[in-house]
């Protein structure tokens, strides 16, 4: 036999990349059963993910178009904090990894290499406490439909074993997204997303409003709430409610 992997499949064992997704899918399901409510569901795969892999926190974004983005899970605040940080500056290697389609790592933040890639990005996680940040898109078929992104509070890169296992999460993260299907039954997996649709809703329609109140395209609308939320120290998300409710109006 050439190698352990060979002796092993020979001997009728189970080959080491398929007891390394069997044990990321069993990880995963037995989080979700135990998350009780299913609007709990997300945010305890996410916990569950930060168990698998060396990382201190993981959130997952949904992209709901072009510069539309929103945190569908979170292991932790900061997690969540770092997801609406990069849609609120539009940067970063969430939406590097989302633009490319590739996964994107940036091993040390405060490092010149990384700060200067995403520098205002890399500023505001550093201050947060993130030292490293992975993002690794979902989706199929090349069509990225979010991202999977993790956190360090220490910098340094992931080993190849550990990368590997964050591939086998980021397939599984997929497979629970592109899985679910919207009955509007109580307690169905359609309550995992109706929050997130909420966020992605309300933006949508206050980047309309903004369209009208300043005559620009949707694109402008939503740079100059961004910069609307940035300069206040909000997620763009906070600022969308404040639109709808008339609490802001753009001149």
């Amino acid at each position: 036999m050439k190698s352990g992997q060979s002796q092993q499949a020979a001997g009728g064992g189970v080959p080491p990349e398929v007891e390394g997704r069997s044990r990321v899918d069993e990880v995963l399901a037995a989080a979700a059963r135990g998350a009780g409510d299913p609007r709990r569901i997300p945010d305890a795969l996410c916990v569950a993910c930060v168990r698998l892999l060396p990382v201190t926190g993981a959130s997952v974004s949904i992209s709901g178009g072009r510069g539309i983005r929103v945190t569908w899970c979170a292991s932790d605040r900061v997690a969540a904090r770092l997801a609406e940080l990069q849609y609120t500056v539009g940067d970063g290697p969430c939406q590097t990894a989302l633009d490319r389609g590739t996964p994107v790592f940036a091993a040390d933040l405060a490092g010149r290499r990384d700060s200067c890639r995403w520098p205002i990005f890399a500023h505001e996680a550093v201050g947060l406490g993130a030292a490293a940040v992975f993002a690794l898109p979902l989706g199929v078929g090349g069509t990225a439909i979010g991202t999977l992104d993790l956190y360090c509070d220490r910098a340094g890169g992931l080993s190849e074993p550990d990368l590997r296992t964050a591939l086998w999460v980021r397939d599984a993260m997929t497979d629970a997204l592109t899985g679910l299907r919207p009955t509007g039954e109580e307690g169905d997996v359609a309550s995992w997303v109706h929050g997130s649709q909420a966020d992605h809703t309300e933006v949508h329609q206050a980047v309309g409003m903004v369209m009208v109140q300043l005559d620009v395209d949707p694109e402008q609308a939503l740079d100059r709430m961004r910069a609307r939320a940035f300069a206040e120290g909000r997620t763009v998300t906070q600022v969308a409610r404040k639109v709808l409710a008339r609490k802001i109006r753009f001149q």
